[in-house]
């Protein structure tokens, strides 16, 4: 919590964040730093090589996630990344991101079903999967209600009554059958 009310007070451009702290996680005190002052930005500077606290960092709104192994001129490269409004990512994480998003780009870029944001296209391929709405909540780093939210949408959108329907429509689409 402290963490939070420094940068609240202080203003900086930049916070470098530690994912395990006491009290508070840094995950957490990222997204209250990043939804408080929006123009902070936040490096994760962690021993986690994880991609569930990778993308929970990103989810958060944090700009850069370096590994403590890190040596000093990546630090200072990143801080002055992120500062200018870029993000960065060690050379390992920085694979791991583009491995997910290469992925994901059939999902995200699928024209089927236009009418449902690139998130509520990832939901809706969750669904597909068989996931529930507390699976998809931790799978995305989302609250539950924010889940239950996205799935409504989808249900109005696609014109469907319910979960059956949705992932019938779905799996026709060829959602789904990576996803698991």
């Amino acid at each position: 919590m402290q963490a939070v009310e420094r940068a609240a007070g202080l203003q900086p451009d930049v916070v470098v964040m530690d994912v395990s702290m006491p009290g508070l996680n840094g995950i957490e005190a990222t997204r209250s730093i990043v939804d408080d002052s929006p123009h902070i930005a936040v490096v994760v500077l962690t021993m986690s090589e994880e991609e569930a606290t990778l993308f929970a960092a990103m989810r958060a709104g944090a700009r850069g996630y370096l590994l403590k192994g890190a040596n000093q001129a990546e630090i200072v490269r990143a801080i002055t990344a992120v500062a200018h409004g870029e993000a960065i990512f060690g050379p390992a994480m920085a694979r791991r991101v583009a491995e997910f998003f290469q992925a994901n780009a059939t999902v995200a870029n699928d024209p089927v079903f236009p009418q449902l944001t690139p998130r509520e296209r990832e939901i809706l391929a969750l669904v597909a999967a068989g996931r529930s709405n507390a699976q998809i909540a931790s799978a995305l780093f989302l609250s539950p209600k924010t889940v239950r939210n996205n799935v409504s949408n989808i249900f109005a959108k696609l014109h469907v009554a319910d979960r059956a329907e949705a992932i019938v429509r779905a799996r026709e689409a060829g959602f789904g059958r990576a996803a698991g």
